[in-house]
């Protein structure tokens, strides 16, 4: 099942870049023109790669910042339960003496 699925993809991707190809030769723009087209939206999206990868690593940030203010408020509460259970510990071991 695999194999013909992996055919398929490889079929399909074949047909793009046949597709593509075709539609470049038959261009209805001079091959100088086609080229700064190809440039200009290549610029277009790494800039676009570049403004998402940015916002991915910024949204990133935030949530590791998120993150570390809640484990140390889940620390600091774990901390005075624990601190508070040694407390009534001590008064209870005070009690039976």
């Amino acid at each position: 099942m695999s194999d013909n699925s992996g055919s398929k993809v490889s079929y399909f991707v074949v047909g793009v870049g046949i597709g593509a190809l075709v539609g470049i030769l038959f261009a209805p723009k001079s091959g100088e023109e086609t080229r700064e087209y190809l440039l200009d939206r290549a610029e277009e999206g790494r800039d676009y790669a570049q403004r998402k990868a940015r916002e991915l690593r910024e949204r990133a940030e935030d949530l590791m910042d998120r993150s570390r203010a809640m484990m140390a408020r889940e620390k600091e509460s774990l901390n005075s339960a624990v601190d508070a259970g040694k407390d009534a510990y001590q008064r209870e071991k005070t009690k039976a003496q």
